[in-house]
């Protein structure tokens, strides 16, 4: 696999080794570009967590703050508000095959809020910044050692999309992740705790997206899986033509394709299509071997 199959995070978990992990999103927003709004009530978003367990997801990555492009930011204490009673909320839920709660995942970059969610339950930070808007969430990382999603992005959500230009936009991200790997490291975060995100839609046009996706295997020299959030998102309506609510068989297809070149964690809305076509990949990729149903 492109980095490896197993992924350290906090309180001695480590997931896989595993051909694939699903990460299903539980959006707490009433602004995100897919289900804004239709889960920040708590009870929603925890039945939604519930379906997304059932469905196959070994992750649940609950966001308070939209990212998409041109989103404004929110208050912590709007955020805080948002997160902390649905992780307080799924780390309750059991899985009945292993005996444990699902990994629970927030969608920060602040660092308070990534303090309370792992108080609340959360095993991972996963952080669009990497730890650029936030300098103190280096110290959380370092204190707590939670999984963490180092994700590349240009610049903030609401300027990321205006005119973003890379030269050789693999090799680019590639030398940001150096960079950040090694300050992650010196602080004090272990190397097999971070994932790494090349950021699909963020601060990219479609044939940056297209070149990042064609180029993924170079990002296994750097020896770290990979974590890809390409659900639902904008390349596919300007590759396709699909309005949001039509992307979900093209996000479905992608995800195959991407377990059968070694993606190893794969954020998405619809976590079972998601995780069929992970099944399906690995039934049938000669290298990826026996498929095992309890694949973390």
């Amino acid at each position: 696999m492109i980095g490896g199959n197993t992924w350290h995070v906090s309180g001695g978990r480590v997931l896989g080794p595993a051909p694939f992990l699903v990460a299903g999103i539980v959006n707490v927003t009433p602004d995100s570009f897919f289900d804004g709004g239709r889960f920040l009530d708590p009870q929603a978003a925890l039945a939604q967590g519930r379906e997304l367990v059932q469905a196959g997801a070994h992750i649940l990555d609950v966001g308070g703050e939209s990212t998409r492009p041109g989103a404004a930011p929110v208050t912590e204490a709007d955020e805080l508000a948002r997160v902390v009673p649905v992780i307080e909320a799924l780390a309750g839920l059991s899985d009945p095959d292993k005996g444990e709660s699902p990994t629970l995942s927030v969608d920060t970059y602040k660092a308070r809020v990534a303090v309370a969610a792992l108080g609340a339950g959360a095993f991972i930070v996963n952080d669009i910044s990497a730890c650029r808007f936030d300098p103190e969430l280096l110290d959380v990382l370092a204190q707590h050692k939670p999984g963490y999603v180092l994700m590349h992005s240009l610049g903030r959500p609401g300027t990321m999309q205006q005119d973003p230009r890379y030269t050789d936009v693999v090799g680019e991200i590639m030398d940001f992740f150096e960079q950040r790997l090694s300050a992650l490291t010196k602080a004090g975060l272990p190397e097999a705790s971070i994932v790494l995100d090349p950021g699909i839609g963020f601060g990219k046009l479609l044939e940056h997206n297209l070149a990042i996706l064609r180029g993924l295997e170079r990002f296994g020299a750097l020896g770290r899986p990979l974590f890809v959030g390409l659900s639902n998102k904008s390349l596919w309506g300007q590759l396709l033509g699909l309005a949001p609510g039509q992307r979900q068989n093209a996000t479905a297809v992608a995800t195959g394709l991407l377990v059968a070149r070694g993606v190893l964690v794969h954020r998405v809305h619809e976590v079972a299509s998601a995780h069929q076509a992970g099944v399906i990949a690995t039934a049938i990729t000669p290298e990826s071997g026996t498929w095992q149903s309890q694949g973390a």
